[in-house]
């Protein structure tokens, strides 16, 4: 599922109150029908959700490996899959995080996230700051992900690639959602994308 949206939106508040780092007003937050809106990040986090942070949030003076061993949790995930993934990271294993370039950091906040082995991934905006190439090359990765059974709650500012990947789109307004359903019904929406989205 994609969660778009203008810039102050809330895209990012929504994602803040699911992990738990912000407590809704009202409403609920459920994960497969158990509410989990009053527990503490900890909490979420071993109920099953994982998050790709805007910004990567990595700890730069440890190495690809450790970024990635400290976050792991439960079986599925491990070192070799995620190399599997990004054969980059493998080559760069013992390299300190704060060196790496923006897609090899977007590539170790995505492995890091999986090595918790979570029931869904939120990811904010990942293609965030990347080359066009490495866009592609994280659009690949969501979709391989996607394909393996994943379930992906996807915050992306580049919508051509948000309807390219999601089944489901949720459009939020000033914190309200505008629209909810399948990507195919309004992927080619001319008038509602531009009057939600500013874009074509």
């Amino acid at each position: 599922m994609a969660l778009l949206g203008r810039n102050g939106a809330g895209k990012t508040t929504c994602m803040n109150a699911i992990i738990g780092w912000l407590r809704p007003r009202r409403g609920k937050v459920r994960l497969f029908g158990e509410p989990i809106e009053r527990l503490s990040p900890e909490s979420i986090s071993r109920k099953g959700i994982g998050l790709v942070p805007q910004g990567r949030r990595m700890f730069p003076t440890l190495t690809v490996k450790e970024n990635l061993v400290v976050a792991q949790r439960g079986s599925g995930w491990n070192l070799a899959r995620v190399f599997d993934l990004f054969p980059r990271l493998k080559e760069r294993a013992e390299q300190h995080a704060g060196s790496l370039s923006g897609g090899e950091q977007q590539m170790l906040a995505i492995g890091r996230a999986l090595m918790g082995n979570p029931r869904v991934l939120l990811m904010d905006e990942p293609s965030e700051g990347l080359a066009p190439l490495l866009v592609a090359e994280v659009g690949r990765t969501i979709a391989r992900l996607k394909g393996e059974g994943q379930s992906i709650l996807l915050v992306e500012q580049n919508v051509k690639l948000a309807f390219e990947l999601a089944d489901d789109v949720v459009i939020l307004n000033t914190g309200r959602v505008a629209f909810a359903g399948r990507a195919a019904d309004v992927r080619d929406d001319r008038a509602l994308i531009t009057q939600h989205l500013g874009v074509f």
